[in-house]
This record gives C-alpha cells, structure tokens and sequence, in this order.
C-alpha cells in the first residue's frame, strides 16, 4: 500500500502541474507583484523538485497541505467534513445493493428458467448497463417532478439520500444478483446441498469477494451523484478540485480513495477465514 500510495502521489503531483494555466488563472487579472505575492505565499515558485519533496514530507505526516481555492480551509478539514457526507450516502448504497442483490439472486435461482428469472436477470443486465448519472436523471424526473415523493437533493435528512442512494447503489446491486444466482445454482446442482454448504458456503464467499471493489466503486462512483444531487461530499470536492486545479486537495482526494481501496480489499481477505471454514489465516 505504502508503494502504491507513494507511485501515486507521483503520478498526481506531476500530472497536475501539467496540465495548462494554474490554481489562480481564474482570478481577476492581477498585477505582476500581486502574482508574485501569491506564488510565494503557496511556495508555487519554488522550483519543482522542491515543491514535491515538501509536498512529500507532508503527506508521509499526514498533512495534506492548504486548499487554494478554499479560503482558510486544509485538505485534512475538507475530507474531515466530505467524508461522513460520502460514507453515508456509500453505506446507504451498499445496503440497498446487497439486500436487493442477493434477493433478487436467490428468487431468480431457486425459480431457473421461469418468468421470474428471465425478468430478474433483464433487469439485472439493464442495471448493469445505463450509467448511474443517466439513471439519476430519470429518477429526479419520475420520483421528484412527476410523483413528488422525494427531494431533489441537498443535505441534511434521511429522504435526501434515498434517491442518491437507490442510483448508486442498482448497478451494484444488479452484479450481486448475477454473482449469487450462479454461487447458488452452482451449489443447488450438488447431490447433496447439505454437505456441500458444510463445505464452503460457496456463494456467500462469492459475493463477499465482490464487495471490496464494490464498496471502493460505490465510493468513487459518488463523485458525479454528489454533485447532480448537490451533496457536500468529497466527490463534489474532488470534481471542484479537478475543475480549478487546486492541485493538494485534488491529489489529497486521489490518495484517500486509493487507502480505501486498498483497505477494503484487506478486509475482504481477511474475512475469507469466516466466512470460508477451509481458508486459515497463518
């Protein structure tokens, strides 16, 4: 993790300061002294090399630096007050996609070949693939402007993120139904279901296999939701970032994300050892 935390930041720090203009070419037109002043109050005249050994030190300290564009904001307050927003909605998201996913697997299992299946399964393949932005905007028109069940978006109550949620969460949740069906036709084939169970519980290992990339997609995939439904997460701070070249919070976004991938699919290893009877940590 340390490696590729560390081939990471390289890659952000570099691409960043590639790409044309900088974090204040948006501001009104200022004097040469005006644009001096503010260089060196971020240490953007420093020369390169330095300015990615100090970003360096930093990040190994946890210090992820100052937002320029965010007035007396650090990158550490912004993903501080984003992330409870983002692990809410993912949470929320996640719940939903498992417990439709493995429902709706099961039924389409246990009823091979019937209506019930080929119809969960369409589904399932649709969800898969319309992108979770596309299925927002039909979701705000039907369940905000046409029903007027729920809010739009914004941040504050429960039935603010239901919809958010339900959009992030169906694609997921359409893979989990896939991944049961097969782990459970695989094992309802058997002569013996009982022993085979006993064995493994193949299916359940399945799905859980999924779920670390499914938990690190479901929170990288909130970065266009938050902002459609204008949730004040790290998503929307990351897009902000990207959009302004605020170059520390972007990349302080990039290595949060790459943590938690990282991180789950630790877990999801781990946990092989409970789930599994046959796999031993040693």
């Amino acid at each position: 993790m340390a490696l590729t935390l560390w081939i990471v930041f390289t890659l952000s720090f570099f691409l960043m300061r590639a790409v044309p203009g900088g974090p204040f070419d948006e501001e009104r037109q200022l004097s040469p002294e005006q644009q001096a002043n503010i260089e060196a109050r971020y240490h953007l005249d420093d020369p390169l090399e330095k300015q990615y050994v100090d970003h360096l030190w930093r990040a190994v300290r946890f210090d992820l630096g100052e937002c320029y564009k965010l007035q007396d904001y650090t990158v550490n307050e912004v993903i501080a007050e984003g992330f409870p927003v983002s692990a809410s909605l993912g949470i929320l998201a996640l719940m939903f996609a498992l417990s439709l996913g493995l429902t709706a697997g099961t039924i389409s299992a246990l009823y091979r070949g019937s209506v019930w299946d080929v119809a969960v399964m369409a589904i399932a393949t649709v969800g898969i693939a319309v992108p979770n932005f596309v299925l927002a905007s039909l979701s705000i028109i039907l369940f905000v402007f046409i029903l007027d069940w729920l809010p739009a978006g914004g941040w504050g109550s429960i039935q603010q993120l239901i919809l958010p949620a339900l959009c992030l969460g169906a694609p997921f949740a359409a893979y989990i139904a896939r991944l049961t069906r097969t782990g459970m036709l695989e094992v309802l084939s058997q002569d013996y279901i009982r022993t085979a169970r006993a064995k493994g519980l193949r299916e359940r290992r399945v799905v859980m296999s999924y779920l670390g990339p499914a938990t690190a997609g479901i929170l990288t995939g909130s970065l266009v939701l938050e902002k459609i439904f204008f949730l004040p997460g790290m998503g929307t701070h990351f897009i902000d970032a990207a959009t302004h070249l605020d170059y520390t919070l972007a990349m302080g976004m990039v290595l949060v994300y790459t943590a938690l991938l990282y991180t789950m699919n630790l877990v999801v290893d781990v946990s092989y050892a409970i789930i599994d009877p046959r796999v031993k940590l040693d």
